[in-house]
């Protein structure tokens, strides 16, 4: 079997895209196809035609045709078997089987063709291996990764650690009324004096302030390494880092930072007092019912800018009547907190760090009571001949909550193209390459508590499950807040600022 070339063409024979096999010059694949059309007959249900020196070999798909050229002498039960597997790699990477959408994945179909033919000749490989080859997932890449942002890690950790040092000696001197001691620099050098080792200090320290919130935990697909288009996502990471560490990036203004400055963007009256309230869920359930495991940890973050608010107490008010688990820091008072709610050190002498996140309280539900679920999801799959009818419908048990972001992701069987939307509450997308429905809600509260999507598409029920779901929230699952924030002398009212992040570390319907 020698393949001449691989096309998609419209019905009149115009090339979208094609691939040679064989040294062909442009002028004469071009000819090839603007004649394929004059050749059909249609009164016959053959699915090729011949001429003196070439075969056609083509199927039919909606508005255009995926045409093999071949030898005459090529075996014709092989070019059909390789002409049905060049069909089921065009909706893995086109939503619609339509001219501009073929046109904006042009390069992606030559290199899948590129996969399965090579010099004229059909490679053994299935759809699965081609999309694995196509993908070039590297493992050695996560590992280098890996070992490469667990050294940045450390080597932060250590700056920290050497600038709270710096830091520390540096007040101890100024209580003692005597110059900073100097500090050893690069080599055999040394940096002495007072005034300079405050300004290394400053230097380091402020480098650290920058804080942001946790951006939404998404559940996202294995990385794909060495892929065309990669490019942009590595600038946006790199940019990200950046920002993390205290610079001041200028970028465009598009959706999709628009969305990363809602979410990462922190206070805009942040105190020299401020909380962080985080609450992250891990949620289990089954697809006919019922809570397999739910389990919720949340904790309150202390920062505190300002030295003369080290030594306060926080108010804390707790309604939630769930059974959550309380515990407090080893160094906070737990006699305080039991008889009057109030996180303060056992040692009131003693101050919080400063400059640092504490840890001061934290807290743990775990149960399987289906009345505490925040949000729930019914994916009603049924067959109906070849294809399945697929409802889904969500609704908010927890009033109180409002959830942003919301994405309910729901698997597709591959190969099948793009799935049919019938009614649907929000928006869609369908990603085609993982082979996902991404179901999207702006925002789900008490006025917007309910909704549901329809869609069909070929596939048996199990083919739609595991249901994942990721959101953002502002308010936390478990009422506890800190209402308010007093100094251990005199009793007197502190201004405090409080970041509330409510986020998903896994939420399935299996």
């Amino acid at each position: 079997q020698v393949l001449l070339a691989a096309a998609v063409c419209t019905k009149v024979g115009k090339a979208i895209v094609s691939r040679q096999f064989v040294e062909m010059t442009r002028t004469r694949i071009e000819g090839l196809l603007a004649a394929f059309p004059k050749l059909m007959n249609t009164g016959k249900q053959h699915t090729f035609v011949e001429t003196e020196s070439v075969r056609y070999v083509y199927q039919p798909m909606e508005k255009l045709y995926m045409v093999l050229i071949t030898t005459k002498n090529s075996n014709i039960l092989e070019d059909l078997e390789t002409l049905r597997l060049f069909s089921r790699v065009i909706p893995e990477y086109c939503r619609a089987l339509e001219e501009n959408e073929i046109s904006e994945h042009c390069f992606d179909l030559i290199f899948a063709f590129d996969e399965i033919v090579a010099l004229g000749y059909r490679e053994n490989v299935n759809l699965a291996q081609i999309r694995t080859f196509t993908e070039m997932d590297s493992h050695e890449e996560k590992v280098f990764r890996a070992v490469r942002e667990t050294q940045e890690r450390e080597a932060k950790a250590e700056m920290r650690r050497k600038a709270k040092e710096l830091q520390q000696a540096r007040r101890d001197a100024e209580r003692q009324g005597k110059k900073a001691p100097g500090f050893g620099g690069f080599g055999s050098s040394a940096v002495s004096g007072g005034t300079t080792a405050a300004m290394i200090t400053e230097t380091i320290i402020e480098t650290e302030k920058p804080k942001v919130a946790p951006a939404p935990a998404r559940p996202s697909g294995p990385s794909k390494a060495l892929k065309l288009g990669a490019k942009g996502k590595e600038v946006d990471n790199f940019v990200d880092k950046l920002k993390s560490e205290g610079e001041n990036i200028m970028t465009s203004v598009g959706k999709r930072s628009t969305e990363a400055a809602k979410v990462l963007a922190p206070p805009v009256n942040m105190e020299s007092v401020h909380m962080k309230i985080e609450e992250k869920i891990s949620l289990t359930c089954g697809r006919d019912g019922g809570l397999q495991n739910m389990e919720l940890h949340g904790m309150i973050m202390l920062h505190i800018s300002d030295e003369k608010f080290a030594r306060i107490r926080l108010h804390v008010e707790n309604e939630d009547k769930r059974g959550v688990q309380l515990q407090t820091h080893p160094n906070v008072d737990k006699k305080l907190f039991t008889a009057e709610s109030q996180i303060g050190l056992k040692n009131p002498e003693k101050s919080f760090p400063i400059n640092s996140d504490v840890g001061v309280l934290k807290w743990r539900l775990q149960t399987t009571e289906e009345s505490f679920i925040p949000l729930t999801i019914n994916c009603w799959p049924s067959e109906s001949g070849n294809s399945c009818d697929v409802n889904i419908e969500y609704e908010l048990q927890e009033e109180s909550l409002e959830l942003n972001d919301v994405v309910i992701t729901i698997p597709l069987p591959s190969g099948v193209g793009a799935p049919v939307i019938g009614e649907i509450d929000g928006e869609y997308r369908h990603d085609s390459r993982r082979n996902l429905l991404e179901w999207c809600l702006p925002v789900i509260d008490a006025k917007n508590k309910s909704g549901s999507l329809e869609f069909s598409i070929a596939g048996q029920p199990n083919d739609f499950f595991p249901v994942q779901v990721s959101f953002i929230s502002k308010k936390n699952y478990c009422n506890i807040q800190v209402t308010k924030v007093t100094q251990v002398e005199g009793n007197s009212p502190v201004r405090f600022s409080t970041e509330t992040t409510f986020l998903v570390d896994k939420y399935e319907i299996l």
